[in-house]
């Protein structure tokens, strides 16, 4: 059985009462909760301090461009479909630099799940406005105020994720088992966490979270109703809904691989001579 010390890692050097440290936590919790050896997962980080999670925990580990965590997951998840594929990103890396690899993943479907630490700045780089940042927010790059935000849950539901959640990073029991829930989830699972930036942002706080967010109960509201899930993404001020905003089966990208329905890519028999015949061709 796995435990939580099978996913120990370095020592965080992330400040104080960061709000990754709650989202460490549920990670492991949700590894353990699954049951899932870390020799079994591959975590693809981009750049930024979210991107610091996998050094902090245990496992195949894959540390990409800014903004191109993405492309590197699905294709390990292509090569090696048998693996569990989690991309992890900052709100910046994910829907600023890589927003554009973000919208294609979710319309192909691939079978990765992507935690995104929201913390509405880009706090590495010492607290610009980021793609989420609340309108009129003032930073050094945004004197008269941010412009409007990006709303990445009404984004990825209108492109056609089939898992799309969201969770708080004060709340380790729900944060879990919004991460066991979207890696259980067969292609693109969005979990955007709300995740306080205690150094740079001085709005959006623990507190300030706890007295807007509520669980959403899904035996009144139904995750399959897209309409409704496009509403609820869009709710957003004195109340913040979390939970599965929305949920919908359909075939993943991988599925659609005949080259992979037997087995995965890399347990397959190389064949050095077929491509020596291919690139003959561009000689």
């Amino acid at each position: 059985m796995v435990n939580i010390n099978d996913y120990a890692g370095l020592t965080p050097a992330w400040c104080a009462g960061c709000g990754n440290f709650g989202i460490l936590n549920a990670f492991k919790k949700a590894m353990v909760g699954l049951n899932l050896e870390p020799d079994r997962i591959l975590l693809v980080s981009g750049i930024g301090q979210a991107g610091k999670l996998p050094h902090y925990t245990r496992g195949n580990v894959f540390n990409s461009l800014h903004g191109r965590p993405i492309p590197v997951a699905v294709a390990a998840k292509m090569v090696n479909h048998e693996l569990i594929v989690i991309a992890v990103s900052g709100d910046g890396d994910a829907y600023g630099e890589g927003g554009n690899h973000f919208l294609h993943a979710v319309r192909r479907n691939h079978d990765i799940t992507y935690l995104v630490h929201d913390n509405q700045v880009y706090a590495l780089t010492k607290g610009q406005a980021s793609p989420t940042s609340e309108p009129g927010y003032v930073t050094r790059t945004t004197l008269e105020g941010a412009p409007s935000p990006v709303n990445p849950l009404a984004l990825a539901i209108v492109t056609g994720a089939g898992f799309v959640a969201r969770s708080f990073a004060g709340d380790l029991e729900h944060l879990a088992e919004m991460i066991k829930r979207g890696i259980r989830h067969r292609g693109f699972a969005l979990i955007d966490i709300l995740q306080p930036c205690v150094t740079f942002n001085r709005v959006n706080t623990f507190d300030w979270y706890r007295q807007r967010v509520y669980k959403l109960d899904e035996t009144k509201y139904n995750t399959g109703d897209k309409v409704a899930a496009i509403s609820k993404a869009m709710e957003w001020g004195e109340r913040i809904p979390i939970g599965v905003i929305f949920e919908q089966a359909r075939p993943t990208f991988e599925d659609q691989l005949p080259a992979i329905k037997q087995r995965p890519l890399v347990n397959q028999p190389q064949q050095p001579a077929g491509v020596e015949k291919l690139l003959s061709e561009f000689l």
